[in-house]
């Protein structure tokens, strides 16, 4: 597995893997900002509207992992921050194709992210998971501190319910 960084032209090109993964993550339940019914149009607009222009602004980095030659999984990092918030970058979209989850890719991509907010001169990462979900554990073992939970924050992705929000961040080193 390889773990590479996209910038806008080579997003892009990869929109119809990222588009695939993303689709596959919120019809696999992922609360990740959608709702069924979601189409792999919906998917693909997504990421041509909100995440290729912040990345060609410089404002967001955009991993992807690959196996060979397949991008199976995503993390964002977001660096647009007001002026005073310059030291802080917010881990997003980590997103692992659900036939391709419990390999590593999400600890993997994890650790990419934290070199790349270092170079940016960040030293504090923030994220937010659904509060009990399979990833909460994951950015715990990875050093991440819980804040605490949001109740009700976002509906769920397939049922008509509200689910909370674990607020997490660290310190980077």
């Amino acid at each position: 597995m390889t773990v590479e960084e996209l910038d806008a032209p080579a997003a892009e090109a990869a929109l119809p893997e990222l588009a695939e993964i993303l689709h596959g993550c919120v019809h696999g339940g992922a609360s990740v900002g959608f709702i069924l019914p979601f189409a792999p149009e919906d998917s693909a607009h997504w990421w041509r509207a909100k995440v290729l222009p912040a990345v060609a602004e410089g404002e967001r980095r955009l991993l992807v992992a690959r196996r060979a030659g397949r991008i199976l999984g995503t993390a964002q990092l977001d660096l647009g921050t007001p002026p005073n918030q310059r030291h802080r970058a917010e881990v997003c979209k980590v997103l692992v194709h659900p036939d391709t989850r419990r390999q590593g890719l999400g600890r993997t991509l994890m650790a990419a992210v934290e070199p790349l907010a270092r170079a940016e001169g960040r030293s504090l990462l923030t994220l937010d998971t659904v509060a009990g979900s399979a990833a909460q554990p994951l950015y715990e073992s990875l050093g991440y501190v819980l804040v605490g939970v949001l109740p009700g924050w976002a509906r769920a992705a397939r049922e008509d319910r509200l689910e909370g929000t674990a607020i997490m961040y660290k310190r980077l080193g």
